[in-house]
C-alpha cells in the first residue's frame, strides 16, 4: 500500500514534516508527563525518551534536556520527583522528503507554561 499516495497526498512535504514532528511532541509529554526522576536518573529517562521517539516516521533527531535545576527545586523526602513539562527543553527534528521542522517544547517563564511551537521549517538543498 502507498501510505504516501493514500493518506498524506492532500498535504505538503512541509506540512508533513510539522505534522510529524508535532505528533512526536504530543506523545512525548502524555507518555513521559508524570515518570518519577531524580537527578541520577534524568539523564537517562532523557535518552530513553529520544531514543523512544525516534522510533516514530521521519524522525530524524530528538534532543532532550530535563531542567536538573527544577527537579531539585521540586525534590521530595523520597528523593524523587514527577516529570512535568516545566522540567523539560525538547527539540524534535523530522524531514520528509527535503523539509525538515524543528517542533519544540519549553518552559516560557512569563507564560509560565510549557509550550510546543514550530521553531523552524526548511528545505533541505
Amino acid at each position: 500500500m502507498d501510505v504516501e499516495k493514500k493518506y498524506f497526498s492532500n498535504i505538503s512535504f512541509r506540512e508533513r514534516a510539522i505534522f510529524e514532528g508535532a505528533i512526536s511532541m504530543a506523545a512525548l509529554f502524555h507518555q513521559f508527563i508524570g515518570t518519577p526522576v531524580n537527578k541520577k536518573t534524568a539523564k537517562s529517562l532523557e535518552m530513553a525518551i529520544s531514543d523512544s521517539l525516534q522510533l516514530q516516521p521521519a524522525i530524524e533527531k530528538v534532543e532532550v534536556s530535563i531542567d536538573l535545576r527544577r527537579v531539585k527545586q521540586a525534590n521530595t523526602e523520597f528523593n524523587y520527583v514527577s516529570l512535568s513539562g516545566d522540567m523539560l527543553d525538547v527539540r524534535i527534528h523530522s524531514k520528509i522528503n527535503d523539509s525538515i521542522a524543528i517542533v519544540r517544547m519549553e518552559f516560557i517563564e512569563e507564560l509560565n507554561y510549557p509550550l510546543m511551537y514550530v521553531e523552524d521549517i526548511n528545505t533541505v538543498d
